[in-house]
C-alpha cells in the first residue's frame, strides 16, 4: 500500500492533482477540500489509499490520515465504493460524518449525491459504532489542521474560492446553474463570518497596542486577513451542498 505522497504539486484539477515524487508524476483523486490545500509548484504531503481494480489502479489522496482511514472504512458498508466514499468526505469532515451516523441523521446523509434514504439507513446500520466517537481525535487532526501540517495554506488563499466551489459541485454531479445559486445563497453568511473574525482580530490587536505590546500596524493585517480571499473552500462547499440538499 502507498501510505502517503510527499513531493511537489505539478498540477491541480477539479477532481485531482498530480504530485511529482522523485521525478514520477502520480495522479491522486481528492475531495475539493483536500485540493484546496494544494498549490502547483509547492511541496505537499497527502495521505493516500490505493484502490485496485481489474482494469485500473487508482490512488486517492487526503489532507490527513483521519480522512484516509475514514475513506477506507466507509467502503466496508454495502453499496459504498471509492467514488461514493469520496463524495461523502466532500460533504462531511470525518468528525461531522461520525456525528451524522451516531445521531442517525438520515436527512444529513442524503445530502450526499448518490445516497438515498435506504442507502443512508444501510450506512447507519452497518457503520454505527465503527467510525468512532466525534471529537475523540487529538486536537490538530481535523482536515483544516492537517492541510496546514502538510505545508498548505488557508484554502481560500488559492484561486478565487467561488471557482473552486463551483468546480467541486459540478464534479459531484450538480448543474452549473444550481451550483451558482447555492454559492450565491451561502456567500453572505461566509463573508459575514470573515468580517466578524477580522473585527475580533482587530480588537485583540488594538488591545495589545494599548498595552504597549504591539505596534499599531498589526490591526491592518488583521483586517486584510478578513478579506474575501480567505473564504475556506471546504467550508463553503459543505455549506453549498446543504443548500442543494434542501432544494
Amino acid at each position: 500500500m502507498i501510505a502517503h505522497l510527499d513531493g511537489e504539486v505539478s498540477s491541480v484539477a477539479p477532481d485531482g492533482a498530480v504530485i511529482d515524487v522523485g521525478g514520477v508524476g502520480l495522479l491522486v483523486q481528492c475531495t475539493p477540500g483536500t485540493l484546496a490545500g494544494l498549490r502547483p509548484g509547492q511541496r505537499a504531503r497527502v495521505a493516500t489509499s490505493l484502490v485496485v481494480r481489474e482494469d485500473a489502479l487508482t490512488l486517492y489522496g487526503f489532507a490527513g490520515e483521519d480522512e484516509r482511514n475514514t475513506f477506507e472504512l466507509l467502503q466496508t458498508a454495502s453499496g459504498v465504493g471509492p467514488r461514493l466514499a469520496l463524495a461523502m468526505l466532500a460533504v462531511f469532515s470525518p468528525d461531522a460524518l461520525r456525528r451524522a451516523v451516531a445521531a442517525e441523521d438520515l436527512a444529513a446523509l442524503t445530502t450526499v449525491p448518490g445516497i438515498g434514504r435506504k442507502g443512508a439507513q444501510r450506512i447507519v446500520l452497518e457503520l454505527a459504532g465503527r467510525l468512532g466517537s466525534p471529537g475523540e481525535l487529538p486536537v490538530g487532526q481535523d482536515t483544516a489542521a492537517a492541510r496546514q501540517a502538510a505545508g498548505g495554506h488557508a484554502a481560500g488563499r488559492l484561486a478565487p474560492w467561488r471557482d473552486q466551489v463551483r468546480a467541486g459541485l459540478v464534479n459531484l454531479g450538480w448543474q452549473a446553474r444550481d451550483a451558482e445559486l447555492a454559492i450565491a445563497a451561502v456567500e453572505p453568511e461566509l463573508l459575514a463570518g470573515l468580517a466578524g473574525a477580522g473585527a475580533a482580530r482587530d480588537a485583540a490587536a488594538a488591545g495589545a497596542a494599548a498595552d504597549g505590546g504591539v505596534a499599531g500596524g498589526a490591526g491592518g493585517s488583521g483586517a486584510a486577513a478578513g478579506g474575501g480571499q480567505d473564504v475556506d473552500v471546504a467550508t463553503a462547499l459543505r455549506a453549498a451542498l446543504r443548500v442543494l440538499g434542501r432544494a
